[in-house]
């Protein structure tokens, strides 16, 4: 699916934002980078050549930079001493130098245009993107349907069912790309949003001379937080070295899914962090604020994902669990289930399967361990296999005595 194009900004005020902030920025870029074609400039800021020919005229008349030369008709310009003086002031408030923000009216707009909610989902889609996994149908079924409703999904159970890989792979599932700002204004202020870990490129990117610049086309974000997730990690993040904001990651994870993996294991407390969202997930927006105490509105459209082994009861209370509208328990497997998954791991590890020895590793694991049938086991004994086998140098196999060795290693022991 195509993602609509924001035509280019023509004019200062057709981008949104005030025209002394994108005059302080031209200065700083200017003085960062030296000498600089308007041109090379206009790249910089991602805004068209008229746009930087009207910032360029107004730093000129104040004395702040001076033409050095032409170069195909464009101007080459540089900071004078008076422009290096007030772009090094400028810096000591913000070391911002990058692409001209948007506005946050605009943002939200965008946002809301491509939605998560507004995204065409079917079977197929559940069962391609799934496909590497072995699940039944009533489950694929439930996340299909949890993924239509672009809110929320709780994924609880047993440790080992594979809650973990289940939520990563729900990213895949979404076939569409959607515009992410370099960064958006607030009150002059500017919040970075685009995030090179989180935001994948894609590979088409539209023509700057034609479509806003500010914006990239990527695949719908996709964050993850474990146990380092702090409540702090929820607000702005303001760094005291450059002196401007980063977007917290659930602003970073709009239009896209938030993990929250092993929820209840953070380093914040889960009522905390479910009272922070309870407005969020209920209204679909959420309130951040500036150092300054301005509270703006941002949008809240993302589906988020817990993943949890721990009871479910002891995290949340009715009022939250209702705000979470799917809930979808991840079970250990059946033997038919198991034989699957290691003949799948087998394959992809180039070790020979074998059925019967499969069926011993099952009884060994359910009769004599007295352990239930984990997806993560078999992965997880063939590792092992292949590890043992290249410690004494040979081709790894699939027999009984391979598998009772990996169960050793695997495995504790409750023998006294």
């Amino acid at each position: 699916m195509k993602t609509p194009e924001i035509p280019a900004p023509q004019t200062v005020p057709d981008t949104g934002v005030p025209k002394s902030l994108l005059e302080d920025l031209a200065l700083k870029i200017l003085y960062v980078r030296g000498e600089l074609l308007l041109s090379t400039l206009s790249e910089e800021m991602k805004l068209s050549l008229a746009i930087i020919d009207d910032l360029f005229q107004r730093l000129r008349r104040d004395q702040f930079c001076e033409v050095k030369g032409m170069a195909g008709g464009i101007h080459r310009i540089t900071t004078t001493s008076m422009g290096k003086a007030r772009a090094l002031e400028l810096l000591s408030l913000n070391q911002y130098v990058g692409p001209a923000p948007v506005s946050l009216k605009e943002y939200v707009r965008q946002v809301r245009a491509q939605s998560v909610r507004q995204v065409d989902v079917g079977p197929p889609d559940i069962r391609q993107a799934f496909a590497h996994l072995v699940l039944n149908e009533v489950t694929l079924d439930q996340l299909g349907t949890a993924v239509v409703s672009g809110s929320s999904i709780f994924l609880y159970g047993p440790t080992g069912t594979g809650k973990t890989s289940i939520a990563e792979t729900l990213p895949k599932i979404y076939k569409d790309n959607v515009l992410i700002p370099y960064a958006i204004e607030v009150d002059s202020q500017i919040i970075a949003v685009y995030d090179n870990v989180v935001h994948e490129k894609t590979v088409y990117q539209p023509d700057s001379h034609k479509f806003d610049a500010r914006w990239i086309h990527c695949r719908r974000p996709r964050v993850i937080s474990g146990g380092e997730l702090t409540i702090e990690m929820l607000d702005l993040q303001y760094n005291p070295l450059t002196k401007f904001y980063t977007a917290p990651m659930q602003v970073k994870a709009n239009n896209g899914v938030l993990i929250i993996d092993d929820f209840g294991r953070q380093r914040v407390q889960p009522a905390d962090l479910l009272n922070r969202w309870i407005v969020p997930l209920d209204r679909q927006i959420d309130f951040i604020t500036l150092a300054g105490g301005k509270k703006f509105e941002v949008p809240f459209d993302l589906f988020v994902v817990f993943a949890t082994n721990l009871d479910p009861a002891s995290l949340a209370d009715d009022a939250f669990m209702r705000r979470i509208h799917n809930k979808i328990k991840i079970d250990n497997v059946s033997r038919e289930q198991f034989q699957e998954i290691f003949a799948r791991v087998c394959r992809t590890e180039e070790v020979n399967y074998d059925p019967p020895v499969v069926e011993h590793l099952m009884d060994v694991i359910t009769e004599g361990l007295k352990e239930p049938l984990r997806p993560c086991y078999p992965r997880d004994i063939v590792l092992q296999i292949c590890w043992g086998a290249q410690y004494e140098g040979k081709r790894p196999e699939l027999s009984k005595r391979t598998i009772e060795a990996a169960c050793r290693n695997y495995f504790i022991s409750t023998e006294a």
